[in-house]
């Protein structure tokens, strides 16, 4: 019930710790119908019917600044919960979806959170990097993140490292640049993504009101 507000609309928490997109998160996810807010507070978060993780730039930096605003275990007890099939529905998105990996090469010695076995590689030689474009999803398994997807489904993507995953299972979706890249996984209620919803017009949108969608009531 606290999950809901008067008008329905599952409230949402994007995980606000100073950095990245997270208003652009807030509002797409606004535009399917959440009430999504930013917020760090502990409460609000435990409210919530979902959550959301978003990030860009550096692995350490978002790692750090994570921690500093008191939401590394939330996010990471959230992220195991969801992934376990016991939690609330979890979204990472982008650098949101690199932390939680055990950790990345970009920041040597950082620990990610750890809900997902693998380590974030750098993109290899051979292509520019980042990889800063549209492209287009391969999905390795069926899945919910896909429900309302056309084929081909185009995304925006905005990276220079990417996931290698311990277990392929946890892979939703690939996409092709020089190499087979994690776009996104999935097991259980964990979702994330290595492109970005928020950038990715309609298509991105169907995704986020599928994960909205997946929200109890």
């Amino acid at each position: 019930m606290s999950s809901e507000t008067g008008a329905d609309r599952p409230l949402v928490a994007v995980l606000d710790y100073g950095i990245g997109n997270l208003r652009s998160a807030q509002k797409a996810l606004e535009k399917v119908g959440a009430d999504a807010r930013l917020t760090a507070d502990a409460g609000v978060i435990a409210d919530a019917a979902g959550v959301v993780l978003p990030g860009v730039g550096a692995f350490g930096r978002c790692m750090e600044a994570l921690a500093d605003a008191g939401l590394a275990t939330i996010a990471h007890d959230a992220g195991a919960a969801a992934a376990a099939g016991d939690g609330r529905p979890f979204l990472g998105v982008c650098v949101g979806m690199q932390m939680l990996f055990d950790g990345s090469d970009e920041s040597p010695g950082v620990p990610g959170l750890g809900v997902v076995g693998g380590q974030i590689r750098l993109i290899p030689e051979g292509v520019k990097r980042p990889q800063m474009q549209w492209n287009v999803l391969d999905w390795a398994k069926p899945t919910p993140m896909a429900d309302g997807q056309p084929d081909p489904s185009w995304v925006y993507f905005v990276h220079s490292y990417f996931a290698e995953v311990a277990d392929p299972a946890d892979v939703a979706a690939t996409c092709e640049y020089g190499v087979p890249v994690t776009a996104a996984i999935q097991r259980n209620a964990l979702w994330a993504t290595q492109f970005h919803p928020e950038k990715s017009a309609g298509n991105g949108l169907r995704l986020l009101a599928a994960f909205v969608g997946s929200l109890g009531g």
